[in-house]
């Protein structure tokens, strides 16, 4: 198996990245407001698989950026999806596009696209019609992954529209002999990925959120259909790849748990 994407000084493309990651985050939320494709990206897939992040209006935890709200799915965007192309693409033989894709859940192509990454969302809110649709789209046999909300009360933002979404299907800890650990790669050392923020302050939790936890929702035939990252921020693990800040190790596992992912999404 090939080692994941060589670290260093971060690249020029990465800082111009960074440097433009809120003026897009803006430009993304008058896209939406015109109701044109989110990003300009094309509506169909245009390879095997593409990195697709959900696009969800804020809650009462949600954040804001100078007057805009809905600004907490765009978190890590688009660093987090271009580090996470590097590591799939170079891990696996899986036809990875390029270009990532950002959907409503509302919207029809949402189900042209097997696997589906929703970040902060402790500051989320779905409303019925939201719900039922991203029920729906799991129901079918899409996949779910939630990543980078911590402590106490960002569970509960969680908790609160996930239920509209599954109020008769429990939250459960992954077991360790799932095969979602197992479809490529062995994760027995499960260790808490920590945002970057909070690793320079010499912690690796955020809030009280002391404990790592993989959480998930299943269906009638144990598929899994929701993969929790719980007090944990795999995004800024695939952002900052390339940073010597980060730890190697976490990178390295982070990339680990995204691969096994999309391959369980792929093949389940």
């Amino acid at each position: 198996m090939s080692s994941p994407p060589e670290r260093g000084a971060r690249s020029p493309l990465s800082t111009r990245l960074r440097r433009s990651a809120s003026l897009v985050a803006a430009a993304l939320l008058a896209v939406l407001a015109s109701g044109d494709d989110l990003g300009g990206a094309p509506t169909k897939p245009t390879s095997e698989f593409h990195f697709v992040r959900m696009f969800y209006h804020d809650g009462a935890l949600g954040r804001s950026y100078r007057g805009f709200g809905d600004r907490s799915w765009t978190v890590d965007y688009p660093e987090a999806e271009f580090h996470f192309h590097l590591g799939v693409s170079r891990l696996t033989r899986v036809d990875i596009g390029q270009q990532a894709r950002m959907l409503r859940v509302t919207d029809d192509a949402i189900f042209d696209y097997p696997w589906l990454y929703a970040v902060e969302v402790g500051r989320w809110f779905l409303d019925e019609t939201e719900a039922a649709r991203l029920r729906e789209y799991l129901d079918r046999g899409g996949f779910l992954m939630v990543d980078d909300f911590h402590g106490t009360l960002q569970w509960q933002g969680f908790v609160e529209s996930m239920q509209r979404v599954f109020p008769d299907r429990p939250i459960v800890e992954i077991s360790e002999g799932d095969e979602v650990f197992h479809v490529l790669y062995d994760l027995n050392q499960r260790i808490q990925i920590p945002g970057i923020a909070a690793l320079m302050s010499g912690r690796t939790y955020e809030q009280d959120g002391v404990t790592p936890h993989w959480r998930g929702i299943y269906d009638d035939h144990g598929r899994l259909m929701v993969a929790i990252n719980f007090n944990m921020d795999l995004g800024d693990a695939w952002e900052h790849a390339d940073d010597p800040r980060y730890p190697e190790p976490m990178t390295t596992l982070a990339y680990r748990f995204a691969v096994n992912y999309v391959v369980y999404a792929m093949t389940h």
